[in-house]
């Protein structure tokens, strides 16, 4: 039972990063298990990065050539939830998680998140950079897998918005990180709660 952070920016260490470690960390003191992966590790042996659609519905062809996409596919469809973090790039997502997400159409076709909790985070280099616009196209991208998008609120701390938005550098945006550990903290209570779910006779 793990929270799969997808950390869709180039950079394996950067803001990114830096904010799905802080909701991974929080989750984790709820007693909830994070694991992180990036994209670019998915993508990095891919013949070509791009979908091509090349059968439909999806035989997973560029997937027998890549263990990086094979792996990855494999701990998001096992997670028991998603965050999924993206910096700005032209007021939406890097293309580097559109190229990994797009890859994931057999996923969806196996209906393997439907219903799980899924959060988002995103940064931008100013303080109102696209962040929002960024947000609401994770949120699509997790909507079209079926998935329960859960915002950084909880009965604890606030209602919380539609996600973490930070301005670079993460590092020093305390009110995001502040925003991340609320986030860590919900989908932990999420994921608990559809556990007990299971339990039940």
């Amino acid at each position: 039972m793990y929270i799969l952070a997808i950390n869709g920016s180039p950079n394996r260490k950067g803001n990114t990063a830096l904010l799905l470690e802080k909701v991974l960390e929080a989750a984790r003191d709820e007693g909830v298990d994070g694991k992180i992966f990036h994209v670019m590790d998915a993508l990095k042996d891919q013949e070509n990065p791009f979908c091509m659609a090349c059968s439909s519905p999806c035989k997973e062809a560029c997937h027998a050539r890549s263990a990086g996409l094979r792996e990855a596919c494999e701990s998001l469809e096992k997670a028991a939830a998603v965050v999924l973090g993206s910096p700005v790039y032209f007021g939406t997502v890097s293309a580097q998680l559109k190229a990994f997400w797009d890859k994931t159409r057999a996923v969806r076709s196996r209906r393997s998140l439907v219903g799980k909790p899924a959060a988002a985070v995103s940064v931008g280099a100013a303080r109102f950079g696209g962040q929002e616009t960024t947000l609401k196209a994770l949120h699509d991208m997790l909507l079209i897998q079926g998935m329960s998008i859960v915002g950084e609120g909880t009965e604890e701390d606030d209602a919380g918005h539609q996600g973490v938005c930070a301005q670079r550098p993460a590092g020093e945006d305390s009110f995001a990180l502040e925003r991340a550990r609320i986030l860590g903290r919900r989908l932990a209570s999420e994921v608990k709660k559809a556990a007990q779910g299971k339990k039940t006779p």
